[in-house]
């Protein structure tokens, strides 16, 4: 099992603290653009290893056939 709502609940936040205080965008690739920035300083700040990621990739395998990719 993964427990992922703390982790989900953070990113959000810090995604509302970015748009939070702009009123408006000059395009949907403008967001976009920020968003992804966003996410990639945020996922260079989460140290934390997931916990038991090795069952949880094995099950993804199991149910998810058609969609894992082969390593």
């Amino acid at each position: 099992m993964i427990y992922t709502t703390n982790a989900i609940e953070s990113v959000n936040m810090s995604l509302r603290k970015l748009t939070k205080h702009r009123g408006a965008f000059p395009s949907d690739e403008a967001l976009v653009e920020l968003f992804y920035l966003a996410l990639r300083n945020i996922s260079k700040k989460r140290t934390l290893p997931i916990r038991d990621w090795k069952a949880a990739l094995n099950r993804f395998t199991i149910q998810f056939e058609e969609r894992h990719p082969q390593l």
